[in-house]
């Protein structure tokens, strides 16, 4: 299976900004799409950004401008450089890639979450 580990959340001020990381370990073959979700207290989880095998991208309107999408291929890590936050940027962000390992002499799709990570933006 594929396993996702992300850092790089924490408290910051308005205005500030924060990196985070995602990195994807196990018998990977490929990897197509790689995203941030986010989810604020009381709200339904939402697409942040999106980057596919390619390096194109799309964003959330609510963070085009100051969130930045990004991915390492040979580190199998995607990133996300948030500026200019604010406090509505608050919640957990989760990453999401999908794309195919390889298990037991065969090559099978996956898609994994990772565990998420706090994002808070406060003075």
């Amino acid at each position: 299976q594929v396993q996702l580990v992300e850092s790089g959340g924490g408290l910051v001020q308005p205005g500030g900004s924060l990196r985070l990381s995602c990195a994807a370990s196990g018998s990977i073959f490929s990897i197509n799409n790689m995203a941030w979700y986010r989810q604020a207290p009381g709200k339904q989880r939402e697409l942040a950004a999106h980057i596919n095998r390619d390096g194109g991208t799309n964003y959330a309107d609510s963070v085009k401008g100051r969130f930045t999408i990004s991915r390492d291929n040979a580190k199998a890590t995607v990133y996300l450089q948030m500026n200019s936050l604010k406090p509505e940027d608050t919640g957990v962000y989760y990453c999401n890639v999908d794309g195919q390992f390889y298990s037991g002499g065969y090559y099978k799709s996956f898609g994994s979450w990772g565990q998420g990570t706090q994002v808070t933006v406060s003075s």
